[in-house]
């Protein structure tokens, strides 16, 4: 089965109640333990017969708000986030979020801050954010405030950033999620997806005669919901280089409370998949290529307890195989690097630290470290026979003889460890497995990827990898409740690592 149709089985399996085997078959497979079973065991296959399209080199990537740019920026010639940058390979920063729109204007000798805004952008930021590109090999995405309608500065904003970031700079948005901006009071009703259009129409035109190479990206709606009409409009009036839109699971200001049981739930998961098949539908019926620009565990900057906890790495590590297979072209983690008490995967504990660029890792940046050896993969088929156990398993194919599955394991500690066997089939001879693990689902520290945490200058590297025999073409592993585990199945038995 074409990898590429396999989220849509799975969705309508889920939806229908067709059963194991058509929900299991997928890319992603996850079935809910049986409460009378009396074992916790699970029976894995890998299908690699039929591979989908590689997940691009700058799959992986950050978001922050635009205020936070001018601090970011200057960590290109101080502090320790090149070096972490680095350690993910290839990437995409994006600097956007409600501030671009509300607080963050542009300013120069000839345009004054305005009134409504509380930080101005300058062409010197755009210089230094030019260093923390090139020093870490990241590209740019760059959104310009629409809210507060100025095509005359925002065709010198892209000027500015255009000149001083030249190949670095992908793309501009132009506005950030505009679906919301009647219910924020930034526009009158009715609010559609053609008057925003029309707006950005007069955008372009005014930035093309300035910077006329620079290509357009979004229409960075709030959520698939609202994508399908905004998504469309963008994709046939303004053809954009990429779609996008954002995704955060759980909200602020839902009842009941947010929690970490309810982030790794498995209606969670299913209204994920049930996303990602709105995002991509209309990416795969326009021909314009999806990416999840931003997203992250709890909206309105995060909850403490949840957000700042290995919950959130649990949940990244799924999330981040699931968009791959589904086959976007990446994912944006939005993060805030002032504070450490809500979602993001780096932050620095102290203002001196902050100035200085004295990152620490958060528990989602374990995420993307073990991710980051997906990067390049080709999607191949899952199929589950037997489940007994909260548990998701997802499988790439690499261009080496070799295979990596992710399983992540959201049951509660005490529930017991689980069996798997996964059948590989022949040729390979080795598994290698690089656990993510925890002391707790609601631990802030003690996380560790492959043995090791995150040194204080932002490096990392294993220290413990266990190695398993593939016998008769599969291989037996044992995993552990709230924990992931990256296993890395090669036709030799060297070394694994990448």
């Amino acid at each position: 089965m074409n990898p590429s149709r396999c989220s849509r089985i799975r969705r309508l399996g889920i939806l229908f109640g067709l059963g194991l085997l058509v929900v299991a078959v997928c890319l992603g497979s996850r079935v809910k333990r049986s409460a009378v079973a009396p074992l916790r065991s699970a029976t894995v296959s890998i299908d690699v017969h039929h591979p989908g399209a590689p997940v691009p080199p700058e799959f992986l990537g950050l978001s922050f708000e635009l205020s936070s740019l001018p601090v970011i920026a200057r960590y290109g010639s101080s502090g320790d986030f090149v070096g972490m940058l680095r350690s993910l390979g290839p990437g995409l920063l994006r600097f956007g979020g409600i501030t671009a729109d509300t607080r963050v204007a542009w300013i120069d000798r000839t345009t004054p801050l305005p009134s409504w805004a509380f930080l101005g952008l300058r062409a010197s930021d755009f210089r230094e954010l030019r260093q923390l590109a090139s020093r870490s090999g990241w590209h740019i995405l760059l959104t310009i405030g629409l809210a507060h309608y100025d095509p005359r500065a925002a065709a010198h904003e892209a000027f500015a950033a255009e000149t001083a970031l030249g190949g670095w700079l992908v793309g501009i948005e132009l506005g950030n999620e505009p679906d919301s901006y009647a219910r924020h009071d930034l526009r009158t009703l009715p609010w559609t997806p053609d008057r925003y259009s029309r707006e950005v129409t007069v955008y372009r035109r005014a930035i093309a005669k300035v910077a006329p190479g620079l290509k357009f990206v979004g229409p960075d709606v709030s959520g698939s919901q609202a994508f399908i009409k905004w998504g469309r409009r963008t994709a046939v009036g303004q053809h954009p280089l990429l779609l996008t839109g954002h995704h955060y699971p759980l909200g602020c200001r839902q009842t009941p409370k947010p929690t970490a049981r309810r982030l790794l739930s498995t209606p969670i998961r299913r209204a994920e998949d049930e996303s990602l098949l709105r995002y991509l539908s209309v990416s795969r019926s326009s021909g314009i290529r999806f990416r999840m620009d931003e997203t992250n565990s709890v909206s309105c900057g995060g909850t403490a307890g949840i957000s700042n906890t290995f919950a959130s790495a649990l949940w990244a590590v799924d999330y981040i195989a699931h968009i791959m297979t589904a086959g976007a072209v990446g994912v944006n983690f939005q993060g805030n690097p002032a504070n450490c008490d809500g979602y993001t995967p780096v932050c620095a504990s102290t203002s001196r630290g902050l100035a200085d660029g004295a990152l620490t890792a958060q528990p989602e940046w374990y995420a993307l470290l073990l991710s980051r050896a997906l990067v390049g993969d080709r999607p191949v088929r899952v199929i589950a026979s037997r489940l007994q156990a909260d548990i998701d398993v997802i499988a790439l194919q690499s261009d080496k003889r070799q295979l990596h599955v992710v399983i992540v394991d959201d049951d509660p500690p005490g529930t017991g460890v689980v069996a798997v066997r996964l059948h590989v089939g022949a040729g390979f001879k080795t598994a290698a497995v690089l656990p993510l693990t925890a002391p707790s689902l609601d631990a802030t520290t003690g996380i560790r990827l492959g043995g090791r945490a995150v040194a204080s200058d932002g490096t990392w590297s294993v220290v413990s990898r266990s190695h398993h025999p593939v016998r008769n073409g599969a291989v037996r592993l044992r995993v552990s409740p709230t924990s992931a585990m990256l296993v890395t199945v090669t036709g030799d038995a060297g070394d694994t690592s990448r």
